[in-house]
């Protein structure tokens, strides 16, 4: 479960300039190390440390392999990477050219599984503005919390 906090911020430009807005940050940054992925791979499959380890390693490679020639990449369920260079807007033709292209961006797109674990995921945001007048607490009970999104049952 992704869980948030509210903080706030006074914006200085747009329509709310010079307004206190308020807005939900993660508390935490999870994340899941090589180390971890190597075992959950490990334990998933019969596939050993050191082969997924090399795996890995290579698809890293052969994805900056494959980025610098220009080519995308297919990733299966995953999804895809590709290269990206974002053009400068030039006035006259002649003025286009290699140079006035920007810094290329990798650009990751995911597949339909993907984007759907990225909409099943439990967030819950932490809003003291939310919580209910003080209500005789039970020892041990957990401070309420505002709940969006699929819960587990």
């Amino acid at each position: 479960m992704v869980e948030f906090e509210v903080k706030s911020k006074k914006q200085t430009i747009g329509k709310k300039k010079g307004q206190t807005v308020y807005y939900a940050v993660p508390k935490s940054n999870q994340h899941m190390t090589l180390d971890a992925l190597c075992d959950m791979i490990m334990d998933e499959t019969s596939i050993s440390r050191g082969d997924v380890m090399n795996t890995l390693i290579t698809l890293g490679k052969m994805a900056c392999r494959s980025l610098k020639m220009g080519a995308s990449i297919d990733l299966g369920d995953l999804g895809s990477l590709r290269i990206y260079f974002p053009p400068k807007m030039m006035d006259n033709m002649k003025d286009v050219t290699a140079a006035t292209l920007k810094t290329p961006k990798i650009i990751f797109t995911p597949k339909a599984k993907m984007r759907e674990a990225a909409h099943a995921a439990e967030v819950s945001v932490d809003n003291p503005a939310r919580r209910k007048e003080k209500e005789p607490e039970k020892k041990g009970e957990e401070k309420e919390k505002e709940t969006v999104g699929p819960q587990a049952g």
